[in-house]
């Protein structure tokens, strides 16, 4: 409303008062932190590639991890991202039953998506795999197999975290459309980020 006063009087929307954008505050900073956020992954898998083509040798993922079983952590991380758009769409629609049961479904796709991981971690620590070392020879490679799918975990955990409350808000009546799509906003990119590192490292 305050927007659509201020073009009407011919002034500029820079003078102050307003989002210049047109866009909620709350949006506008999720796009912020996403941005940011963003750059920082963008550095860790630039530094991953160029740590990786400065090598002499470097593990085959192939013979080292299951793609098959990575291919079903990436199908449930992207079927978890077509629920949270089902989600914005209900809420759009003020359909809140539907809104509800659609987060909680991507919190279960988080939850599953995170025992995956889990599961993986177990694995390679079994197999002797640490920070500073690796049956592989080739210590960055732990280094980062640890760094980058630890630090997107830490994502997914936290937009568990963020669901969970938006869940429960919408339940109770006390959530609103744009405050589930700036959660999906969050959730969308977790997704997006683990495309890349699906793609860049486990699969090149």
């Amino acid at each position: 409303m305050a927007e659509e006063q201020l073009l009407l009087s011919g002034d500029s929307p820079w003078s102050g008062g307003v989002s210049p954008f047109g866009v909620k505050w709350n949006k506008l900073m999720m796009w912020m932190f996403i941005i940011t956020d963003a750059l920082i992954f963008a550095g860790l898998l630039a530094s991953y590639g160029f740590a990786r083509l400065a090598s002499d040798r470097w593990p085959d993922p192939a013979e080292i991890f299951h793609l098959s079983f990575l291919a079903l952590m990436t199908f449930i991380l992207i079927s978890s991202s077509a629920t949270m758009a089902s989600a914005v769409g209900a809420a759009r629609e003020c359909h809140w039953t539907a809104a509800t049961r659609f987060v909680l479904l991507t919190i279960l796709g988080g939850l599953a998506f995170l025992g995956c991981q889990a599961y993986e971690w177990a694995s390679l620590i079994g197999e002797g795999a640490r920070l500073s070392s690796n049956p592989w020879g080739v210590v960055p490679f732990g280094s980062y197999f640890f760094v980058l799918t630890g630090f997107h975990g830490t994502h997914v955990l936290s937009g568990v975290v963020v669901l969970a409350i938006t869940a429960f808000r919408s339940a109770t009546g006390r959530s609103s459309a744009d405050g589930i799509e700036v959660a999906g906003l969050y959730w969308h990119f977790v997704d997006l980020v683990w495309v890349f590192i699906f793609t860049l490292f486990y699969l090149i």
